[in-house]
């Protein structure tokens, strides 16, 4: 899919144009998200939201899988996720976008009664993963922003027959929820695309109850990340725009209040040397090799005390 983001001002009015095709996804906005770990005006904020939900809610009215965290956007497959859903208990082939970046509810220790909140749930399918764990004495919430989402992953809940699984649209960095409302929370592959990471992390500690965790799967970046460097992994991976250090996401998750955070899972996404050539000279791209360049899918698991 391609999106296409104008701005124009008339008088004191700025104006937002966004024009999403369906197609398959072969540009540098392919994935929305913000680019660089700088602050981003609350006008930044809602164009880049504009964006993702576009882009999402042509994926949901298409029904077709998308080209984020799970495939290239062009050029040779490249999988996050790989084969890790296929003997998943729970999996609904409807609901899997393979918009993933990993398999948080794996690592999540959901227990039977538990309530967990997925946030960015999209089309269900790691809410209804977390469902066959929580049992019908639990509860399972999720959130999405995007009102096409939303009605498909009701749809795939009401062919499921689950009445304690419940998606409502919101903002991740102000939750329709209530303090202390949930045991877990679990994301895959979507705080990345969030401009306020602080205020995402925020709210997640609000909602959870004392002792409760979360445990998300995401994308960071390791070793700086040149711009010319991102924009050929958007490319050859998509799901990279918004991904901050890892150092920086891991912090943010501490002083948000959340104790024992740490890296539970993750695994290097390759983007080869010829790809980056494309973008970069020789010396820069060793340059970012020797200080450790990479981008990574992380699971992280954090406890509120």
């Amino acid at each position: 899919m391609t999106i296409d983001v104008q701005a124009r001002r008339t008088g004191h009015t700025r104006e937002v144009v966004i024009t999403a095709e369906t197609k398959p996804c072969c540009d540098t906005d392919c994935c929305g998200g913000t680019t660089e770990e700088t602050t981003t005006t609350p006008e930044e904020a809602g164009a880049v939201k504009a964006l993702v939900r576009a882009k999402y809610g042509a994926l949901a009215a298409s029904g077709e899988a998308g080209c984020g965290c799970g495939s290239a956007c062009c050029g040779d497959e490249v999988s996050m996720v790989g084969e890790a859903y296929d003997d998943v208990e729970g999996y609904v082939a409807e609901a899997d976008l393979r918009l993933g970046c990993g398999l948080p509810t794996k690592l999540a220790a959901i227990r039977p009664g538990d309530t967990v909140l997925d946030l960015g749930s999209g089309a269900g399918l790691d809410a209804f993963i977390a469902r066959t764990l929580v049992g019908a004495g639990g509860e399972v919430l999720g959130v999405d922003m995007t009102p096409e989402m939303v009605a498909r992953a009701r749809q795939n809940a009401a062919k499921l027959g689950y009445e304690n699984v419940r998606f409502v649209e919101g903002d991740i960095e102000a939750l329709p929820l209530e303090d202390g409302r949930v045991d877990v929370v679990i994301s895959n592959c979507v705080l990345n695309l969030v401009p306020d990471k602080r205020r995402a992390f925020a709210e997640m500690f609000r909602v959870l109850r004392p002792g409760g965790h979360f445990t998300v799967s995401d994308i960071v970046v390791r070793g700086g990340l040149p711009g010319a460097v991102r924009r050929s992994a958007e490319l050859y991976a998509g799901c990279v725009a918004g991904a901050v250090e890892e150092t920086t996401y891991l912090d943010w998750l501490r002083e948000a209040g959340f104790e024992e955070v740490r890296v539970l899972e993750e695994k290097v996404i390759p983007v080869p040397d010829e790809v980056i050539l494309e973008y970069v000279d020789a010396d820069e791209l060793a340059a970012y090799r020797r200080r450790g360049g990479a981008i990574v899918s992380v699971t992280v698991y954090g406890r509120k005390p």
